[in-house]
C-alpha cells in the first residue's frame, strides 16, 4: 500500500561521529572533495548511488556506525575534515583581506541580500530548473569562498522542478516527486523553540503565512520561504508547490512571497541571529521586484517622526538596490495584467494598499508602467527601483541597453545606464577532480601545473574523462530505455554505446526554441555521414528539458529521440533524459567539444560552455553570450552567424551548413590528426590554452569580485551617503525631483554660438584648431549647479547623425543673454578629420545620482531633437507622488 505521507527518522549517531551531521548540513561538501571522500568511506556503493550525505546517514545500518566510531583512523579523518570546515568558516578570505583596497567598509559592516527565484546548489536540494538557478547557486558558493557577507533568499518548493522521462514514442513525461524538508540539508528558523513565521496580507481579508527554512552554503545562509502550512487555505498552501508551475495568478503570488515575504524573512533572520542588516539588496531577475516596494513600505511605515515620505524612502531604496536582467528578449520578461497587480495590492477606500500598508496603489502600479497600458512589467519595476543594473555578458549588456532604451528616451542606446557583469561558474563544483587535484583551492597553481604538463599527460587525462562519460552514458541510456518499456532483450546495444576513443560532442540545455536543439539535424543525411564515418567517428550526447507547457520544445526533443533510434546511429548519438547537476558534471568533464548554436543575440550568457572549458572542452558555438567576448581562436571555433537574413528558415540552413563545414573541414580532422605517439598535438595545445587562459576568466569568483567592485561596494557607499544626517541627502534628492517636475518644461537650449580660429563650420576648409561653444540655456527655477550641460562634437553621417561624439561638459558663466538665459561655455579640440557636427544638451545633476542619464530626462536645442521630460514625453522614472 502507498503511504499517505512520508517522514524521516534519524537514529542518533554515536557521540564520536556527531560531526558527520554538521558536515552533512553545511553544503560546502558539494564542492569540497575531502568531505565527499569521507562520506564515501562510510558506504561506497550507497554514496555512488545517491551522493547525498543525509540519505547516507539515514540508510546506513547502526552496526556500521558503531564500527566507524571504534575506528581511530576514521575518527582522525573526521576530526581533520571538521576542523577544516571550522577554519574555512572563520578564516580570513578575499573580501576581508581587500576591504581597504575596495573601500568596502560600509559593505563589510552590513552585507548583501541576494534574491532569486531558484538556486541550483546541488541535485540533493532540487529547487532549481536551469541556468538562472545554477548561476545563483554558483554565486552563493563563490561568495562563500571569497568571504562576502551575503544572504541568499528564495522559495522552498514542495515538488521543485519536474523529473523528466520519455514515453515509448519519445515524448517528454513529467513527474513531480515531493520534497520532504526534514530529509534535506535544511534547518527550520525558530526563536525560543517556536517556528518563525512571516505573514502577508491577501485580498479578501486572508493572510498568507510562510515559514523559513535555512540552507547553509559554506559561509552563506540561504533563506527559503515555504507556504505549505496548515494555517493557509489550500490555494495559499500551494503557492510554493512547484517551480515555474501554474498560471500567471500562481506566479504573481510566488513573486509577492519572494519579494515582500523575502524582505520580511531577512528581517526575522537578523532579529533571531543578530546578523547585521544587509545594506545592498540584489534582485536576480525581475521575479524579486516586489522587494523594492516592501523596503519603501518599511520606511514609510516607521513609527512617529522616523517615518519617511514615499519619495525620500524611494531614493534610499534605489540607492542600495541592484537589478540584474537575464533575458535578451521581451518574451522572457514577467509581465502581469495591470488589473491582476491592482487586485493583489488590494486598495482600501483611500486608495492605499493593504498588501503594502502606507503605499498608494496608483504609485506602485506606475513603477511597472510600459508601452501597453494594461500591463505591469516586472523588469521595468526592477530598473526603476534599482539604481545600478546589469546584463550578464558584454553582448547582453549592449542588447539590454537597446531593449530597454525606451526607459531612457532621448539617449543613444550606448548611453543607457545598464552595465554588464559576465557570468561565471564555480570551478570546484564543475571541474573534474583530476584537474582540481593538481593544485587544490588554487586557480593560479592549477593553471601553472597544467602549463607544465606534457601533451601526453594532458591527452591521457582527457581520454580518462571521456571514458568515464562513456560508461555513464551507457548506464543512463539503458535505464532510460527500460523506463520507456523496452525489454532487456532489446537493449544489448547499450553495452556498446559510444566509443571511448571517438570525438565526443556535448549539447545540453533547455529545449527552448531559440537554442535550436535540432539545428544539427537540418540535413539528417549529412549528420548521419559525420557520425558514422568509419575512419573518423563522432558521437553526440544530448540532454535537456522542455517547460511542461511548451509542446514545441517537447516536439524538438521527440524529433531528436527518434533520430537516435535508427539502428545505424544509436551507438553514435543519444538523448539522456532528466538533465540535472549530477548528469551535467559528467557531460561537461567528458566531452571533447561543447556545441552551442542559439539564435544570436538571444543567449544572454549561456554558462554550459564555460563548465566544459574548465575541463578542457573546446567550444564550438555561435558568437553569442559569453563566447562573443571570450572566443580567441585558440579555445574553440566560432560558428558564423547569418544575422542579416530575415527568413528564419534560410538563416537556419546557412548556419547549419556552417556548422557541418566546420566539423568536417576543421574540428574532426584536428582531433584525429595524431602524432607518432597517438596524441593530437594541435588539439592538445588548444586544450592547454583553454585550461590555463580561459579557465580563470570564467570562474564565478571573478564574477563575484566584479559584482563587488562595480555594484555592491558603490551601492553600500551610496546608501551610507544618502542616509547621512538623518536622511538629509535623500530628502534633498526627493525635493530635487519635485523641482524637476515643476521646472523641466521650462528648461531649453535656445541656441548655440560657436567661435574659434579658421573658416566657418559650414565650409569645407581645414580642420579647426579649436572651437568654443556658448549655449543659451533657460533653467526655470533650477540653478546652474543642478544641471549638467554638455557639448557633443563628432563626425556626422549622411543623415546628420553624430557618430561616436566627444562629450565635453560646459561650464556656467556669470553672463546671461538679453532674455535672461544662462550662458554655458566649453572649448573643444576636434581630434579627427572629416565632416563634423555638434549639438548640446542639458541633463539633471544631483550628487545622489549615479549617472547623469539616470532619471531619463534630457533637453536638446529647440528644433533639432526630441526633448524628454514633463511636457514633452515622460521620463523613465516615475514622477514623485
Amino acid at each position: 500500500m502507498k503511504a499517505f505521507r512520508r517522514f524521516t527518522v534519524r537514529v542518533p549517531l554515536p557521540t564520536e561521529l556527531t560531526h558527520l551531521t554538521v558536515l552533512a548540513h553545511n553544503l560546502r561538501w558539494v564542492w569540497h572533495a575531502p568531505t565527499q571522500d569521507l562520506f564515501a568511506t562510510i558506504d561506497p556503493a550507497l554514496w555512488d548511488a545517491t551522493g547525498d550525505p543525509l540519505r547516507l546517514l539515514a540508510d546506513v545500518e547502526p552496526e556500521r556506525f558503531a564500527a566507524l566510531a571504534a575506528d581511530p583512523a576514521f575518527r582522525e579523518r573526521l576530526t581533520a575534515v571538521r576542523n577544516d570546515l571550522e577554519s574555512y568558516l572563520a578564516g580570513s578570505r578575499w573580501f576581508g583581506d581587500t576591504t581597504d583596497e575596495l573601500g568596502s567598509a560600509h559593505l563589510a559592516a552590513t552585507g548583501i541580500a541576494y534574491f532569486s527565484m531558484e538556486f541550483g546548489i546541488s541535485e540533493v536540494l532540487p529547487i532549481y530548473s536551469g541556468g538562472l538557478g545554477i548561476l545563483a547557486g554558483d554565486h552563493l558558493k563563490a561568495a562563500s569562498d571569497l568571504g562576502l557577507p551575503l544572504t541568499g533568499v528564495g522559495l522552498f518548493y514542495r515538488s521543485g522542478y519536474f523529473h523528466q522521462s520519455l514515453s515509448h514514442d519519445g515524448w517528454q513525461v513529467e513527474r513531480y516527486p515531493v520534497n520532504d524538508p526534514t530529509s534535506l540539508p535544511l534547518e527550520l528558523l525558530t526563536d525560543a523553540g517556536e517556528t518563525v513565521i512571516v505573514t502577508i496580507s491577501m485580498p479578501g481579508g486572508r493572510q498568507l503565512s510562510a515559514r523559513i527554512w535555512v540552507a547553509t552554503v559554506g559561509r552563506i545562509p540561504l533563506l527559503l520561504l515555504d507556504s505549505d502550512l496548515p494555517d493557509n487555505d489550500e490555494e495559499l498552501r500551494g503557492i510554493t508547490d512547484r517551480l515555474y508551475g501554474g498560471d500567471q495568478d500562481h506566479r504573481i503570488k510566488q513573486e509577492i512571497l519572494l519579494g515582500i515575504g523575502g524582505v520580511r524573512a531577512v528581517r526575522e533572520y537578523v532579529r533571531v541571529t543578530g546578523r547585521a542588516e544587509p545594506a545592498v539588496f540584489h534582485m536576480n531577475e525581475g521575479h524579486a521586484g516586489f522587494l523594492g516596494v516592501e523596503r519603501i513600505r518599511e520606511m514609510v511605515g516607521r513609527p512617529g517622526t522616523e517615518a519617511l515620505d514615499f519619495d525620500t524612502a524611494e531614493a534610499v531604496v534605489r540607492a542600495s538596490n541592484v537589478f540584474t536582467t537575464h533575458t535578451p528578449v521581451p518574451a522572457g520578461i514577467d509581465r502581469f495584467p495591470r488589473d491582476m497587480v491592482r487586485y493583489y495590492l488590494d486598495a482600501d477606500d483611500a486608495g492605499m494598499s493593504r498588501l503594502l500598508p502606507g503605499l498608494p496603489v496608483a504609485t506602485v502600479l506606475d513603477l511597472g508602467d510600459e508601452a501597453d497600458p494594461g500591463v505591469f512589467n516586472m523588469a521595468h519595476m526592477g530598473f526603476r527601483l534599482g539604481q545600478r543594473s546589469n546584463g550578464v555578458s558584454r553582448l547582453h549588456g549592449a542588447v539590454s541597453r537597446e531593449m530597454f532604451a525606451d526607459l531612457w528616451p532621448g539617449f543613444d542606446a550606448d548611453e543607457v545606464p545598464i552595465g554588464s557583469v559576465t557570468n561565471g561558474v564555480h570551478g570546484p563544483t564543475w571541474t573534474a577532480r583530476t584537474w582540481l587535484d593538481l593544485a587544490v583551492d588554487d586557480e593560479a597553481g592549477q593553471a601553472a601545473a597544467i602549463a607544465a604538463m606534457s601533451p601526453e599527460n594532458i591527452w591521457q587525462v582527457r581520454s580518462e574523462l571521456r571514458t568515464r562519460l562513456v560508461e555513464e552514458v551507457r548506464r543512463r541510456a539503458h535505464d532510460s530505455a527500460r523506463g520507456r518499456g523496452f525489454t532487456e532483450a532489446e537493449l544489448g546495444w547499450t553495452a556498446e554505446l559510444f566509443d571511448t576513443d571517438a570525438l565526443t560532442i556535448g549539447f545540453a540545455r533547455r529545449a527552448a526554441t531559440y537554442k535550436r536543439l535540432t539545428l544539427m539535424l537540418r540535413d539528417p543525411e549529412r549528420m548521419r555521414r559525420i557520425l558514422t564515418d568509419p575512419q573518423r567517428p563522432v558521437q553526440l550526447v544530448i540532454a535537456g528539458k522542455a517547460h511542461p507547457a511548451d509542446d514545441g520544445g517537447k516536439a524538438l526533443i521527440q524529433q531528436v529521440v527518434r533520430f537516435t533510434e535508427d539502428p545505424e546511429l544509436r551507438t553514435h548519438i543519444v538523448f539522456l533524459p532528466d538533465y540535472d547537476i549530477s548528469m551535467a558534471r559528467d557531460i561537461y568533464a567528458g566531452c571533447d567539444v561543447w556545441l552551442n548554436n542559439p539564435v544570436r543575440p538571444m543567449e544572454a550568457c549561456g554558462t554550459s560552455g564555460m563548465k566544459s572549458a574548465m575541463n578542457g572542452g573546446l567550444n564550438l558555438s555561435i558568437l553569442d553570450g559569453w563566447w562573443d567576448e571570450m572566443a580567441d581562436g585558440e579555445n574553440g571555433w566560432a560558428i558564423p552567424s547569418a544575422e542579416g537574413v530575415a527568413d528564419d528558415h534560410r538563416r537556419d540552413d546557412l548556419e547549419a551548413e556552417a556548422l557541418y563545414t566546420l566539423l568536417e573541414a576543421t574540428v574532426i580532422p584536428l582531433f584525429y590528426n595524431r602524432s607518432a605517439s597517438g596524441v593530437p598535438e594541435r588539439w592538445v595545445q588548444m586544450v592547454r590554452h583553454t585550461l590555463t587562459r580561459l579557465g580563470p576568466q570564467v570562474q564565478a569568483g571573478r564574477m563575484v569580485r566584479d559584482y563587488t567592485a562595480a555594484l555592491y561596494v558603490p551601492a553600500a557607499d551610496q546608501l551610507a551617503s544618502i542616509c547621512a544626517d538623518d536622511f538629509a541627502p535623500a530628502r534633498d534628492l526627493a525635493e530635487y525631483r519635485h523641482q524637476l517636475e515643476r521646472s523641466w518644461p521650462a528648461v531649453q537650449i535656445a541656441g548655440i554660438d560657436e567661435s574659434g580660429a579658421g573658416d566657418s563650420l559650414d565650409a569645407d576648409g581645414p580642420q579647426r584648431v579649436n572651437l568654443t561653444f556658448t549655449a543659451h540655456v533657460a533653467l526655470g527655477e533650477l540653478s546652474p549647479q543642478r544641471v549638467c550641460v554638455q557639448a557633443l562634437v563628432g563626425r556626422v553621417d549622411g543623415n546628420g547623425e553624430i557618430i561616436d561624439p566627444e562629450v565635453v561638459e560646459m561650464s556656467p558663466t556669470s553672463e546671461t543673454d538679453p532674455s535672461g538665459r544662462t550662458l554655458f561655455r566649453a572649448t573643444v579640440v576636434p581630434t579627427r578629420s572629416g565632416r563634423h557636427g555638434y549639438t548640446a544638451r542639458v541633463l539633471p545633476r544631483h550628487p545622489q545620482l549615479s549617472d547623469d542619464a539616470e532619471l531619463g530626462l534630457v533637453r536638446y536645442p529647440v528644433g533639432t531633437a526630441e526633448d524628454v521630460g514633463p511636457g514633452s514625453g515622460s521620463g523613465s522614472l516615475p514622477e514623485p507622488a
